[in-house]
């Protein structure tokens, strides 16, 4: 199973402004928990940093650590979306989960991610 202590980080080195970071991942590959076949994607990481940006080989490596996973397409995206978020505490985050064709389906799937005090204030509404 994909252990989040895997990711690392490194200091925003401009966090007096918001900026966008994109990181597409064109190898992830997972087990699908009900046939035990695998699936492939494109995974999209887009966010906004605050203290924080990840370093892309760890980021590698926390990816490659699905291949032996059986996990839905569902599962996946929020568990990489959560487990960013808590590890980078951005401003912002969203993943985007763009699944290939199996079964004569394509998927994608995105998941958000934002700070606990704006979560909190938008639950409240």
């Amino acid at each position: 199973m994909a252990d989040p202590k895997l990711l690392e980080t490194f200091p925003n080195p401009a966090p007096q402004r918001d900026y966008l970071i994109e990181h597409t991942h064109h190898e992830f590959t997972s087990l699908c928990p009900m046939t035990g076949h695998p699936d492939f994607a494109n995974i999209l990481v887009r966010y906004v940093p605050d203290k924080t940006c990840v370093e892309l080989k760890s980021l590698k490596i926390y990816f490659h650590a699905f291949r032996n996973e059986g996990i839905f397409f569902e599962a996946v995206t929020n568990k990489i979306c959560d487990e960013l978020g808590a590890a980078l505490k951005p401003r912002s985050l969203e993943i985007v989960a763009d699944w290939k064709a199996r079964g004569g389906f394509t998927s994608k799937v995105t998941a958000r991610w934002a700070p606990a005090k704006a979560a909190k204030r938008g639950a409240r509404r």
